[in-house]
């Protein structure tokens, strides 16, 4: 404002100055142009830098946070799936001034609602699939109400060395085979080795897991969890390294670490379906998921932090999480996050 305000001073003064030696034709043409031309430059600057700082979802806003002005801590658990999101909008929030501390743990969504149901221990819990009944009477039972935001979409990525040459598609029901009583790949497929199968799958307090179980077992983990050659881990880099040491080896877990590991590992079609953006967003992917972040309207309230790192989250997610290796949950989606957050903060 103050340098239109000088272009304005320093206009009438050339005014003055043409008034006295090209005449008033001139000076009132010479006003006329910078009139219309000045105020359409500085215009143009000002949506530009607007339309930079504008985040890349289009739907509802949530109230501007500054991070500069937020002070506290945070602390969150849950999801191995979620932590790679959960890690970089934490690291922006940090990076665009908030100066507490950001906790993320990675033991899997029903190690992170324990934290949060039971002991009470995070003021965030992140998961891989939605909060069970059992877990939001124990939230009850300590006092909270779990209060639940979509960020996101993940691709389950089912996974073999780049060294197998044998398989890049199964089916629902191949995949039920693979991860319980065949022995070998022959036993699924004669076309297959007849060499063992190797198993590498998330720990059972895994949203991942639960999630598997559910869409292959139908919610029976026994079959899964009798398997020969079955290694387990809450770490999703551990199962990555077990499938790259042998050929035979074959695993899942969120697609993020698919995609960081994409130069060595295969990612599997199901039912002939590759995982991507198009296919998770029309829904034909078989093994896309949601994933979410929860939290109380208490403790937001209670802890600005809290409430503000969430609206952050949910205001840039859709600027980051392609770049984590997961996809963009709908408008809708998110729309209806930030409703949740306004009713949660009694807004």
């Amino acid at each position: 404002m103050q340098r239109q305000l000088l272009k304005i001073y320093s206009l009438l003064i050339l005014a003055t100055l043409a008034l006295t030696a090209c005449g008033v034709q001139e000076t009132v043409a010479l006003l006329q142009t910078e009139a219309t031309q000045a105020p359409q430059t500085v215009a143009t600057e000002e949506v530009q830098q607007e339309a930079a700082e504008e985040p890349m979802h289009d739907g509802m806003m949530l109230p501007v946070v500054d991070p500069l002005a937020v002070s506290g801590d945070v602390i969150s658990a849950g999801s191995s799936t979620v932590f790679p999101l959960a890690e970089v909008m934490a690291a922006r929030f940090q990076d665009e001034g908030f100066a507490g501390q950001i906790t993320i743990d990675s033991i899997g969504s029903g190690g992170g609602f324990e934290r949060f149901c039971q002991t009470g221990e995070t003021d965030v819990s992140n998961a891989s699939r939605p909060i069970k009944d059992s877990e939001v009477e124990a939230c009850a039972a300590i006092g909270r109400t779990p209060v639940e935001f979509r960020v996101g979409t993940d691709a389950l990525a089912v996974t073999v060395s780049q060294e197998n040459d044998f398989i890049t598609n199964a089916t629902l029901e191949e995949l039920a085979l693979i991860f319980s009583t065949a022995e070998t790949w022959a036993d699924v497929n004669p076309d297959w080795p007849a060499e063992p199968i190797v198993r590498y799958i998330p720990g059972t307090d895994s949203g991942t897991f639960d999630y598997f179980v559910e869409e292959i077992f139908d919610k029976d983990e026994a079959p899964m969890l009798n398997a020969a050659n079955l290694n387990l881990s809450e770490d999703d880099n551990v199962l990555v390294q077990g499938i790259l040491g042998s050929p035979y080896a074959i695993g899942f877990f969120g697609y993020a670490y698919y995609a960081e590991n994409a130069a060595t590992l295969t990612v599997l079609s199901i039912e002939g379906i590759e995982p991507s953006a198009t296919t998770v967003d029309n829904n034909s992917y078989p093994l896309a998921r949601p994933l979410f972040i929860y939290s109380d309207a208490a403790i937001m309230q209670e802890k600005p932090q809290v409430a503000a790192y969430i609206n952050f989250f949910l205001t840039y997610v859709n600027e980051e999480i392609v770049n984590v290796g997961y996809f963009p949950a709908s408008s809708e989606a998110i729309d209806a996050s930030m409703q949740i957050w306004l009713d949660a903060m009694g807004q």
